[in-house]
């Protein structure tokens, strides 16, 4: 219940310099001062917001550790409500009896999640921003950070409230004109209406195509390596990975089956496939692995297809490439480069123009050997350009991805075009009213001003406790 008084520990249980126990609710001072006393004698109830005191936690008229309590008053904090905050030694023990003595002086722990929630419920921040903060706290690079924090910031909201409020506008027009006919309320023109929504429209399909764009980033792109047997596959695994995650010989067929790692690539997440080299086979384990490697290309998102630039192209390469699906963006590899005299180039161009409906999206001549490096930053540059469509610029680009933001911006999309189409076959103007309120209605639930207890339970239950 929200008047209740919460703790946790904010700073995860473990080993650190220090730890911080957190107390939230109305009798947040009055708990935090039967545990805490001050150095200087000073009560936490004398303190002011934003201010600090060194002291000790006291248990059972015992010091359990030396800290430093920070007070922040209603309604400026995280929560909206009075919070203490105890940061003492990091030890797990320490952090541990802490925590008890402040639950044994009347707070109750907090669920998963529960001070964000409050933030909410107190109008600190709209449902988007709460959930972006889960996002925060799990990103694994600084690019996946800075779209949560744009997001926490407000950058989806602003923009979903400008669109809100420009329906909100019209449907009350639309509506007086209806109801109120003896108030002589002009009519909204058929064109301005429809530029209007066509407006709306187009900055929802850009909300969509940057959260796909936040979806990558955040759960990886499928990532597969192929090519026949020998080729340097699992020498740019290697590369990659950043270890030797893949045995590399010059024996042909090393690698009998799928190799996989999840791997940071600036900042990108690759989920990254070295499969074993696709040709012709008798071996029964061989043939097992060249079989997954056909079903790993059926889910990729990307694919890495390498050739081997010292010997000519073989039917093997040609199989392999006519396997990789036509919408599947391809990165070309003509490897070993510093083996060759340049003669079977023509082969493996000749091999791209015989197939012009592959999607490749840059083919390179190198040596993964001696140019790794290379190669390395020109996959990383090459992902920015091909799935965001330009260079790096996250924080203002990408939204940090949450399918229930998703699937309700579509919503709202799907019903403002319905509209446009009413519009434009001349529907009654009561039916598109109808629509731009249906509209206005899925943005309130984005937002949370309208939405069930169910959908905020299910929400902040995948937080962390403590947060």
């Amino acid at each position: 219940m929200i008047n209740s008084t919460i703790a946790a520990i904010s700073s995860g249980l473990t080993e650190a310099g220090i730890s911080v126990i957190r107390i939230s609710g109305s009798d947040a001072i009055g708990i935090g001062e039967k545990v805490f006393r001050s150095v200087s004698g000073k009560k936490l109830s004398e303190m002011s917001g934003y201010t600090c005191a060194l002291g000790k936690v006291i248990s059972n008229k015992r010091a359990i550790d030396e800290c430093i309590a920070t007070v922040f008053r209603a309604p400026r904090s995280y929560t909206g409500e009075d919070i203490v905050e105890l940061s003492c030694h990091g030890g797990i023990a320490v952090t541990r009896d802490t925590l008890r003595a402040v639950l044994d002086a009347g707070a109750t722990l907090a669920q998963p999640g529960e001070f964000t929630k409050r933030a909410f419920l107190n109008g600190k921040m709209d449902l988007i921003e709460a959930e972006s903060v889960m996002n925060l706290i799990s990103a694994k690079s600084s690019g996946e950070a800075q779209a949560a924090l744009s997001v926490k910031e407000g950058y989806i909201s602003k923009q979903v409230n400008e669109i809100k409020a420009e329906l909100m506008n019209l449907a009350a027009h639309l509506n007086a004109w209806a109801d109120y006919p003896e108030e002589d309320i002009p009519a909204i023109e058929p064109e301005h209406l429809k530029n209007s929504l066509i407006n709306a429209s187009y900055q929802l399909r850009e909300l969509l195509r940057k959260y796909d764009a936040g979806k990558l980033m955040n759960n990886g792109i499928n990532t597969v390596i192929v090519g026949r047997p020998n080729v340097g596959k699992s020498t740019l695994m290697n590369l990659l990975s950043g270890h030797d995650r893949s045995i590399v010989t010059d024996v042909p067929g090393t690698t009998r089956d799928t190799v996989e790692e999840q791997i940071q690539l600036g900042d990108f997440r690759l989920n990254l496939i070295d499969t074993a080299g696709i040709h012709d086979t008798d071996d029964t384990v061989e043939k097992i692995g060249v079989e997954r490697a056909q079903k790993k290309l059926e889910t990729a998102q990307f694919v890495v297809f390498i050739v081997d630039l010292s010997v000519p192209l073989s039917a093997d390469d040609e199989h392999i490439y006519k396997m990789i699906p036509s919408d599947i963006p391809v990165y070309f590899i003509n490897n070993k480069s510093d083996r060759c005299t340049g003669s079977n180039m023509d082969d493996y161009d000749g091999l791209r123009e015989k197939y012009p409906d592959k999607n490749v999206i840059t083919a390179i001549c190198t040596s993964l050997k001696n140019e790794g490096d290379r190669v390395k930053n020109n996959i990383e540059y090459v992902l920015g350009r091909y799935f965001l469509g330009r260079d790096f610029s996250y924080a203002s680009d990408v939204i940090s991805y949450n399918e229930r933001q998703r699937s309700l911006t579509d919503k709202t999309k799907t019903v403002i075009d319905e509209a446009v189409k009413a519009l434009s076959i001349w529907e009654t103007l009561d039916a598109v009213t109808v629509l731009i309120e249906e509209a206005v209605g899925y943005i309130a639930e984005l937002t949370g001003e309208n939405v069930t207890d169910e959908v905020v339970d299910r929400v902040f239950h995948n937080f962390c406790v403590g947060k």
